[in-house]
């Protein structure tokens, strides 16, 4: 069974989370953050900077995650929520 994504991470917070994988917050536009990592290959996200992230936001940002840094969804969300 697949780990429960937490219902109140914000946008701020999780770019502080993605760290981990090397993620940086490289621009802000309006209410969006860019953040990028050099681990592997250049890769980027973008995540809203809201209070509290949708869970279909969260999950499919958590899965393009996990695809650049070779790991399952499962295992990302484990290394970052615990």
């Amino acid at each position: 069974m697949s780990p429960r994504l937490p219902r109140d991470v914000s946008g701020a917070e999780l770019a502080r989370l993605l760290e981990v994988f090397g993620y940086a917050v490289t621009r802000q536009k309006g209410s969006h953050l860019r953040l990028t990592t050099f681990q592997g290959s250049e890769h980027h996200v973008t995540v809203p900077n809201h209070n509290s992230l949708r869970t279909g936001t969260l999950n499919g940002i958590l899965r393009d995650v996990a695809g650049h840094v070779g790991l399952s969804r499962d295992d990302v969300v484990n290394q970052l929520f615990g």
